[in-house]
């Protein structure tokens, strides 16, 4: 199943979206509770200003007293002084409380991706995942801020109004209700349409979320190839069709709210003639039918507003479910219920009987087993796809092992704080990531504990204090996004001083030095002498000039170790290393 293509990592939940939301609502039950008490309130205002001003109306005509209307006056004002204070708290409690809810939500989606093994980053476009943490999270804003105090608001005005209309006269009322089967009708209509242009539109931002995440990061891919113009009509593709999606969406809102409000004119058209007749053979007065005139005004306004807040909440149902896909994908790499917290990790690593396969199936590793023992280098070597990176992934644990057993220090990596672990591993890969912000911070790494010292002291003994003094600010230094305005071989000697800022027991190099020139292989072949004094250090290298001197050299071959030992055993062993090592000498003696 190929989920670059397919929305099929959002297509599985099969929870109760609303009931796992509503809970986020639990630390903050009394501020909501306070916010229904306003809207039981504000909804008896709202019934209470037309029932005002009509029976001061009738008490006019029957007294024409301006004391009548001066009281009137002052208690409308009142009213609305007070729902004016009420609405704005209410506001600013929902406010509030859905942003902090929105944060906690974001928090811990973000918390669990960092949890999720390799794997599932391997197989997820980045354009979808941002678009779950920000475009996503946002969707439950409104709900949280709005939608479940408006939805029961209009629900209780309904019934209010329902209620005082019938309370105050049966007949006018239930002729007032001719028109609810035809609103009601295309309510739910309007309900199933929005919901799904609402799929629709989120489809179509998150694939062009993912397509814009790609094609800026390999900018510089589709200019070498000359493709700006081919890219440009993709992207115009798909921007045409979330055009097309939003402009569904409009329509659908532009056709429902027009035919709501003709319906509500009909119906007060239908009270006023009945009424009118009404008032004229003195069976109600004028002021009962002014009420009824504004209640059938408000009537229908809160059944169009509950079939909005019903089509918006059932998008926020689907960003939600979408989100909570995420967290309750259980494709982590699980921390030991009570993990192992070793005093100092020294680097014995062992191997034992180890199988491996990223997708369960097709085994990378194949009943691998060997010792490292602290403070010795040993190279992995072999041809592409042989499983040499993957055992770099399986010793820091980014993915675990179908069979068999990995130990640091006799102690099943399972077993140890995964924090520790990793924290013990200095990486060095030949795709080196640096992030937004200054040099400094990028060897330091948010880790606050590293001293200015240190930065510098790293910095000087990988030789990349020669490039940064250089610069203007120096260690102050802006980076850009990935570095994009060093060298691939300055961020290869910022990643190695990044590491030995670090201070690592273990060494893992991957390719670390397959993207530098010769002089610059030169500067930092010093340091790493000295620097792999003492330390673990394993090493992946296509250039077999770049391992000659390891203590081992293990010769992978289809996710197996078929040879072991040094360069000149290897040599005479006159096997595959050999082979591979007179390919790269003499290359034109072995075609």
């Amino acid at each position: 199943m190929n989920t670059r293509n397919n929305d099929t990592i959002e297509s599985h939940y099969r929870g109760n979206a609303l009931l796992r939301l509503l809970a986020y609502m639990k630390p903050y039950r009394l501020s909501v509770a306070v916010c229904l008490l306003f809207v039981l309130i504000l909804t008896a205002f709202d019934l209470y200003r037309p029932k005002l001003v009509g029976n001061a109306i009738d008490a006019f005509r029957e007294k024409a007293d301006y004391s009548i209307l001066t009281d009137v006056c002052i208690r409308y004002g009142i009213v609305l002084l007070l729902s004016f204070i009420l609405n704005i708290t209410q506001a600013w409690l929902l406010q509030k409380t859905g942003q902090r809810i929105i944060l906690t939500v974001r928090l811990e989606l973000y918390r669990h991706l960092q949890s999720l093994s390799s794997r599932y980053f391997d197989l997820t476009p980045v354009g979808k995942l941002v678009t779950r943490v920000t475009n996503d999270v946002e969707a439950l804003d409104e709900m949280y801020s709005g939608i479940l105090v408006r939805l029961f608001r209009n629900v209780i005005k309904i019934i209010g109004l329902g209620t005082v209309m019938l309370l105050m006269n049966a007949r006018l009322a239930l002729i007032s209700f001719l028109l609810l089967p035809p609103v009601t009708l295309i309510t739910i209509v309007f309900r199933k349409i929005a919901r799904a242009t609402y799929r629709v539109t989120r489809s179509r931002l998150t694939d062009l979320n993912t397509f814009l995440s790609e094609n800026l990061s390999g900018m510089r891919i589709i200019r070498i190839f000359g493709r700006e113009q081919r890219k440009y009509e993709e992207f115009e593709g798909k921007s045409t069709k979330l055009f097309r999606a939003f402009y569904r969406e409009m329509l659908v809102f532009a056709i429902f709210r027009p035919l709501i409000y003709v319906l509500s004119i009909l119906a007060l058209v239908v009270v006023l003639g009945v009424g009118s007749k009404d008032v004229l053979q003195d069976v109600i007065s004028i002021g009962t039918l002014f009420i009824f005139a504004q209640y059938i005004q408000s009537f229908f306004d809160p059944i169009q507003e509950l079939a909005e807040q019903f089509s918006t909440l059932q998008s926020s149902l689907a960003s939600a479910e979408k989100i909570f896909t995420i967290l309750d994908d259980e494709t982590i790499i699980p921390e030991a219920e009570n993990p192992i917290v070793l005093p100092k990790i020294v680097g014995r690593i062992e191997f034992d009987h180890v199988w491996f396969a990223y997708d369960n199936e097709n085994y990378v590793l194949r009943d691998v087993s060997f010792v490292i023992e602290p403070g010795q280098r040993v190279a992995f070597v072999g041809a592409t796809g042989a499983g040499k990176s993957s055992i770099l992934n399986l010793i820091g644990r980014y993915y675990d092992i179908q069979k068999g057993r990995i130990t640091i220090d006799g102690v099943d990596i399972r077993s140890i704080s995964k924090e520790q672990l990793r924290s013990a591993i200095g990486q060095m890969q030949q795709d080196v990531f640096l992030f937004q912000g200054t040099i400094a911070g990028n060897i330091r790494l948010y880790d606050e504990n590293i001293t200015d010292e240190q930065v510098r002291k790293a910095a000087e003994y990988v030789n990349a204090s020669h490039f940064i003094e250089r610069l203007q600010k120096g260690y102050d230094e802006p980076v850009s996004e990935r570095g994009a305005t060093f060298s691939a071989g300055e961020r290869q000697l910022l990643s190695f001083a990044r590491t030995l800022a670090h201070d690592p027991s273990i060494l893992v190099m991957d390719e670390a030095t397959a993207n530098i020139d010769t002089e610059t292989e030169l500067l930092i072949q010093e340091a790493l002498d000295k620097l792999m004094k003492g330390r673990t250090t394993i090493m992946v290298a296509h250039r077999l000039s770049t391992i000659q001197h390891a203590d081992c050299i293990m010769v992978m071959h289809k996710g197996k170790i078929r040879e072991r030992g040094t360069h000149q055993e290897l040599l005479a062993l006159d096997g595959i290393y050999k082979k591979l090592y007179e390919l790269q000498i003499h290359p034109e003696t072995t075609s």
